[in-house]
């Protein structure tokens, strides 16, 4: 998605998008940790876990992708519908399921990381 970050003078700058769900996720992939670093607590990424897949994922394409997904007993689940316009989606979630570019169709069970929203 696009995202646009660098400085104007001595000030840092980030251009989010537009989207609504893809500034979201910018933000909390991106920007908090931007936010982190300035505040002297760090320069790590967002912190990622992992979980069991409580749902079959297909396998993704050539970019790294954020999925809207749900932690429950049994692993976490990608949400069905995925598009970025569906704000109630987003609200429902509390992961953020990543899939590396190229990733394999992943079965139920198998380990997949994840960034807790």
């Amino acid at each position: 998605k696009p995202l646009m970050a660098g400085r104007m003078g001595a000030a840092a700058m980030v251009g989010l998008p537009g989207n609504p769900v893809s500034a979201m996720v910018c933000g909390h992939v991106f920007v908090a940790p931007m936010i982190d670093a300035m505040l002297g607590l760090g320069t790590a990424p967002a912190p990622r876990r992992t979980a069991p897949l409580a749902a079959p994922l297909p396998e993704n394409g050539p970019r790294e992708h954020y999925m809207r997904a749900r932690l429950s007993e049994d692993g976490i689940a990608a949400e069905d519908r995925q598009d970025s316009s569906l704000l109630s989606i987003l609200a429902h979630s509390d992961a953020l399921l990543v899939r590396p570019p190229h990733d394999p169709e992943r079965q139920v069970g198998e380990l997949v990381a994840y960034l807790p929203l």
